[in-house]
């Protein structure tokens, strides 16, 4: 393997985040942690039921563990500067603490306002008021943590599940996909006349897709501005926000289906963590259908690049000499975490039950999911934490990205809804075994 090659595997966050993954699922099911911390429920006034003492040394060593995996992989990627990291992530920890007592309280539990949302919330209030510190943004890293949780997440779907599940996500996701990109990419440049077409490429590509990593692929492929991703990232990020709050709130006021509404989630949100905290506010069918059709969606992205690649070679550009595109493409483009999720749940289906049974195993899934809460909602604070909305407003000047991004995400959000209902209502096609 060349050096290059090798150094795929030593120097990507998306390869990191797989060998801290299984990293964190081997600790558990090895026996080496049988406990991971987790904050209590409470009410009323009382606060030392909301953070017991007994508890305090137990979070220290999570806070220290996951600190010290996660500059480990920054030093190797980043160098000594990756040690950074260190205070930024101590303090995010510790908002991660104040987010779980806010959204345990037994108040916040009744009108359905979690973690995710205060995590959300504390992270926007401090970027958007004194502004989020400089020392702390080498630890914002919103995509490292959310990648290693949803490796995670994969040892709590079986693969049978998967499978099963399969046909149905690839429906939803790879049709609607496409369809909204080329919308959006046509509705930008001719009926809102954008000059700047790689600036409509990534604002589509990142609505359509799974946002973050979807607008960097495209901004690669379309040698889009350094501005014009920002600005799409910024829609992206404050939009999300807004997304993974309302839409819930939506689902459980018409009553919508379990299944339908995960699916439909999971095809609208673009933070692929957003994703599946919206969609365990629904439920556990809701989260684990979100997660299902955002895992499907995002193995997209090396295809979607390759053909905005090829798209912007043959005729945006139309330089003759310029290098053409190789199918290599889709494999550097493909989210390496997505390999770490299957793989987490081909060890769990095929090797961890049948050597341990369905009921050990369970047991030792509910602390894997503790490890995954706190991933997340550090993810949630790395997205509050780097959403500025003043910055977001002055390169919103002229209004035609966002009245692109409005557009084209309300003709997913109703095209995905459609063919989420469609496929998975029980009235045309069999329900899947994930709502059985």
């Amino acid at each position: 393997m060349s050096q290059t090659k090798w150094s795929n595997f030593y120097k990507l966050e998306d390869w990191w985040s797989v060998w801290i993954g299984l990293l964190l699922l081997g600790t558990v099911f090895s026996g080496i942690i049988t406990v991971v911390p987790k904050m209590p429920k409470w009410k009323g006034i009382d606060l030392l039921s909301a953070l017991p003492w007994e508890l305090l040394p137990k979070l220290a060593l999570l806070a220290i563990g996951l600190c010290a995996l996660f500059t480990l992989g920054n030093l190797v990627m980043k160098g000594k500067e990756g040690r950074n990291m260190i205070p930024g992530f101590l303090v995010i920890f510790l908002l991660a603490v104040l987010s779980y007592i806010l959204g345990n309280s037994q108040t916040a539990k009744a009108i359905n306002l979690g973690y995710a949302f205060w995590a959300l919330l504390i992270g926007l209030i401090i970027s958007n008021t004194i502004g989020t510190p400089r020392w702390m943004m080498p630890a914002v890293r919103t995509e490292y943590y959310i990648k290693t949780g949803l490796v995670i997440l994969g040892a709590e779907i079986l693969f049978n599940r998967i499978v099963e599940f399969g046909p149905y996500g690839l429906a939803i996701a790879w049709l609607v996909t496409p369809i909204v990109i080329i919308f959006m990419y046509l509705f930008g440049t001719r009926f809102l006349n954008m000059q700047q077409k790689s600036l409509v490429m990534v604002v589509a590509t990142s609505t359509s897709v799974c946002g973050v990593s979807a607008a960097i692929a495209a901004a690669a492929a379309c040698k889009a501005k350094k501005n014009e991703l920002t600005l799409a990232v910024g829609m992206t990020l404050i939009f999300t926000v807004a997304m993974m709050v309302i839409m819930p709130l939506f689902v459980k006021a018409v009553a919508m289906n379990e299944l339908v509404s995960g699916a439909w989630l999971g095809g609208t949100i673009d933070s692929t963590g957003a994703v599946v905290a919206a969609g365990e506010t629904v439920g556990e069918i809701a989260g684990q259908a979100a997660a299902l059709v955002k895992m499907i969606q995002n193995m997209l992205i090396g295809v979607i690049a390759f053909a905005i690649a090829l798209f912007w070679v043959f005729f945006i550009e139309r330089e003759p000499n310029a290098p053409k595109p190789q199918m290599r493409e889709l494999w550097v483009r493909l989210p390496k975490f997505i390999l770490g999720f299957i793989a987490a749940s081909l060890l769990v289906s095929f090797v961890c039950i049948p050597l341990m049974g369905m009921d050990t195993v369970k047991g030792i899934l509910s602390q894997t999911k503790t490890y995954r809460g706190w991933l997340f909602c550090i993810a949630f604070l790395s997205i509050g934490l780097d959403s500025n909305f003043r910055d977001l407003g002055t390169q919103l000047q002229g209004g035609k990205p966002m009245i692109l991004y409005l557009v084209g995400q309300s003709f997913n959000i109703v095209l995905t809804l459609a063919i989420a209902w469609l496929m998975l209502s029980g009235i045309i096609f069999p329900i899947p075994e994930l709502a059985q």
